[in-house]
């Protein structure tokens, strides 16, 4: 640079950049805009969030069946459970297989094969005394336990009896076996 552009330089005023009208109008109503569709959108989320957020009941015991008519030959039996699902209230109707053991303990089984899901039935011509499945032939012992086909042994419901009654609570891994 020649000493005549550094003298011009220097006596050059120093630019504002400075907002136009324009560009206020454009950001103030750009502001404004997402301050009101925040005020929509964030009652909409947590609408649609809330049963999220809600603490979960923890599952109560269902009562079933008098422990007099409980005998050692699985039986099997159903219930309703009251269950809520975000806004939706349901009572379906489950079924197990109650009996009592050789301790003389009552227990209940889940009726779904551990192999793929299906049904399974207690003691038909396929299977005598022992739980079978229709799907795939998964043979289950009285107590639960795997023995053909299925990877696992079946669910057992936690048992609980009080006054004379059999209650069922949420399902667990066996215990039996």
């Amino acid at each position: 640079m020649s000493h005549n552009d550094q003298q011009d330089s220097a006596h050059k005023p120093v630019e504002r950049k400075e907002m136009s009208r324009r560009q206020f109008l454009s950001y103030t109503l750009g502001g404004a805009t997402a301050f009101m569709a925040g005020g929509v959108v964030l009652p909409m989320i947590r609408f649609a969030v809330d049963p999220i957020l809600e603490k979960k009941e923890e599952a109560g015991f269902v009562k079933v069946i008098e422990e007099s008519k409980v005998t050692k030959e699985p039986q099997q039996i159903g219930f309703k459970v009251h269950q809520v699902d975000g806004w939706y209230e349901s009572d379906p109707k489950m079924e197990a297989y109650i009996a009592k053991g050789d301790d003389g303990k009552v227990f209940a089984l889940s009726p779904v094969c551990k192999h793929l899901g299906c049904t399974i039935g207690w003691s038909g011509e396929e299977a005598p005394n022992l739980y079978h499945c229709p799907c795939h032939g998964a043979r289950y012992s009285k107590d639960g336990k795997n023995l053909k086909v299925a990877p696992k042994p079946l669910d057992e419901y936690q048992v609980k009896v009080e006054n004379g009654w059999v209650y069922l609570g949420p399902l667990e891994a066996n215990t039996r076996v």
